[in-house]
């Protein structure tokens, strides 16, 4: 076979013998193995010590790459039984091993291991009598039986939901560098994922072989960021350096393996309307043809669709976190503000954004969620006081009980869980009353207050305008310019929309204005409606409302031009309150699809907000919640739960 320095070889195990030596290549090489195709990175993580050329020849296949799985025995000896359940874990705890890399065993062990060749196994290598130049985790390896050079094998996955704009490989250097890989005849980017054998979480790196996707708005060194715009993309160079918020994730062991697809500029996009430069990811809920909302869709696509992947990290300025957490059915977090730093992210409004992730189970969800935001004070009881703001949600619930088979049920099913729980009933409340009674604009009984709709009509799309503008389109819009001979770049209609409005605006005063109505706010809630805080348990209060209800929302169906993104509801709330508000999924509702012309479901969710700061106290509840069976865990495809 002739190797080319500027391509990716193949390399086809046929049975446990290699007839073909290869070299590996700087770039690395995709091998296929019992029909399953790994990327083999290009540096070795260590070498077996062939001390003479007879102990090379001994290998059998001297020149070959052959697959090995290395064991770390913890005990004295090592024998047929111990072999037997070692292979038996790593069936079930690994799906980058398989039983295909036992060609060659390598045992770190005290002894001479007492195994013989056999069953597809036809070299057995040991410490005591083959040292290695440095340890390594067990796991499957490919040995270069020339060099001595032991490689780690990732496997590769195609994103057949195309929420990725590319995988990623860590550079050696402390960077990444994007995957040389693909599977021959994807039509999508493919991902590489290291064996799960590799790692062992340690209170230091509680993240250690967590898997991990990070929205195209994050810096990473090594990787473009494109932020959702071709021209964004290629304008500018790769990274020098990691933004804070990565790194803390990296720092404690995760894996970054793909930059995931944005909405452009982190702004609001529906999926046929509005997604121009790049095909927006496919929700994999359903009939597979819902909207998977904005603008961390591809996060939340991914982590609904791919059981290989462990988190995935976006944004939430308006609802980027907590709408494709609702459309895609799985845990997804808006933080409190400020929880994470967000230099080196592309902001959409500083005084809005913020960072999230999203997971399939509270419990690991907490992990990650105590590890990211960890400037926070750890909670284990919890509020006594569920505020139900009827204004919010609607007539229908209110109905006793809530009609059967709907999403009310649903969600009124789960409320009556979580009050059993915390030893408590729902306390209805009406926003729009409280603030036409206690709201700070009031002047005099003659004078009512503005109502709150009206107060903060523009203020969001009047943050997000007037700071987008000035920290990124002006300066990119510009640096295009100087670059392409006067040439505009081609953004979105959505992104132009709302830069468009905000050229309408005075700067000064209105962005003024919005600070002011938004702290306004944010003071009304966390002391008035929340009622501040509490030692022990963070806050006074939890307070509830829908997240997703189980509607459709085709993406081949077009809606409407987008405007700027005026009007107030519960999702607003925490944006302006910089409160966290997390969303859970609680259930799934059946419809009948007009894309597969069959009775599909599609998620039911629902959202916390707590006090600012109460984040781990969250965090801990759902956990506690999992525990208890009122919250589930979530599985991928089409349907919510197993």
């Amino acid at each position: 076979m002739q190797l080319l320095s500027t391509v990716l070889v193949a390399l086809v195990f046929s049975g446990a013998r290699v007839a073909d030596a290869l070299q590996v290549l700087p770039t690395g090489m995709t091998v296929v193995l019992g029909n399953v195709i790994y990327f083999i990175p290009p540096t070795p993580v260590a070498t077996l010590s062939l001390r003479n050329s007879s102990e090379a020849a001994s290998l059998k296949f001297g020149g070959a790459l052959v697959p090995f799985t290395f064991i770390n025995a913890s005990g004295g000896s090592f024998g047929p039984s111990d072999l037997a359940s070692v292979v038996a874990k790593n069936a079930i705890s690994d799906d980058v091993w398989s039983s295909d890399f036992m060609s060659g065993l390598y045992i770190t062990s005290a002894t001479t291991p007492s195994l013989s060749p056999g069953n597809g196994t036809e070299i057995i290598l040991s410490s005591s009598g083959t040292p290695l130049s440095a340890s390594i985790p067990s796991g499957p390896y490919v040995v270069d039986t020339t060099s001595g050079g032991i490689f780690e094998a990732w496997r590769l996955y195609s994103d057949e939901n195309q929420a990725f704009l590319y995988g990623t490989m860590p550079d050696g250097n402390g960077g990444f560098t994007e995957l040389s890989a693909n599977i021959a005849g994807a039509a999508t980017v493919s991902i590489a994922v290291p064996s799960r054998l590799y790692f062992s979480p340690t209170a230091d790196k509680p993240l250690a072989g967590a898997r991990i996707a990070v929205k195209d708005i994050f810096d990473i060194q090594g990787l473009r960021t494109g932020c959702g715009n071709r021209a964004y993309f290629q304008q500018y160079p790769p990274k020098n350096a990691t933004c804070p918020a990565v790194q803390r994730l990296i720092d404690g062991g995760a894996i970054i393996v793909a930059k995931s697809k944005a909405s452009q500029f982190a702004n609001g996009e529906t999926a046929t309307d509005d997604w121009v430069d790049y095909h927006a990811p496919y929700n994999p809920r359903g009939d597979g043809y819902q909207d998977g909302s904005s603008s961390s869709t591809g996060s939340g696509t991914s982590i609904a669709a791919y059981s290989w992947l462990d988190y995935a990290v976006g944004s939430d300025t308006g609802g980027s976190m907590r709408g494709p957490a609702g459309a895609n059915g799985v845990f997804g977090t808006r933080p409190s503000h400020g929880a994470v730093s967000l230099t080196d992210v592309m902001p959409l409004s500083p005084e809005l954004d913020t960072g999230g992730i999203f997971s399939r189970d509270a419990k690991s969800w907490q992990i990650a969620g105590n590890w990211w935001y960890q400037n926070f004070t750890q909670f284990n009881k919890y509020p006594s006081t569920i505020l139900f703001p009827v204004d919010t949600w609607g007539s229908s619930f209110l109905e006793n009980p809530p009609k059967s088979g709907t999403a009310d049920a649903m969600f009124n099913t789960f409320i009556q869980k979580l009050e059993s729980f915390l030893n408590t009933s729902r306390t209805e409340i009406n926003l729009t009353t409280m603030w036409n009674a206690t709201s700070p604009f009031i002047a005099n009984v003659s004078n009512p207050p503005p109502p709150l709709r009206t107060v903060l009509n523009t203020t969001y799309a009047d943050l997000i305008a007037l700071d987008q503008i000035s920290l990124v389109a002006d300066p990119f819009i510009a640096d295009y310019k100087a670059s392409h001979a006067g040439q505009s770049p081609f953004i979105d209609p959505a992104p132009l929309a709302r830069w468009n409005y905000g050229r309408t605006l005075n700067a000064t005063t209105r962005k003024a204005e919005a600070i002011t109505n938004k702290t306004v706010f944010m003071n009304w809630f966390q002391n008035t409606v929340l009622n501040g805080t509490n030692n022990e348990t963070c806050s006074n209060a939890i307070f509830l409302y829908p997240q997703s209800s189980g509607e459709t929302t085709y993406r081949n169906a077009y809606i409407k031009p987008p405007t700027a993104p005026f009007g107030f509801s519960a999702g607003r709330i925490a944006v302006y309150a910089e409160t966290p508000d997390m969303v859970v999924p609680v259930g799934e509702l059946p419809y009948n699809s007009t894309i597969s012309l069959a009775t599909e479901t599609l998620p039911v969710t629902i959202s916390f907000i707590t006090q600012k700061n109460c984040d781990l106290m969250l965090f801990s509840l759902f956990a506690a919640l999992q525990d208890a069976g009122i919250v589930s865990s979530v599985v991928t495809g089409q349907k919510m739960f197993a």
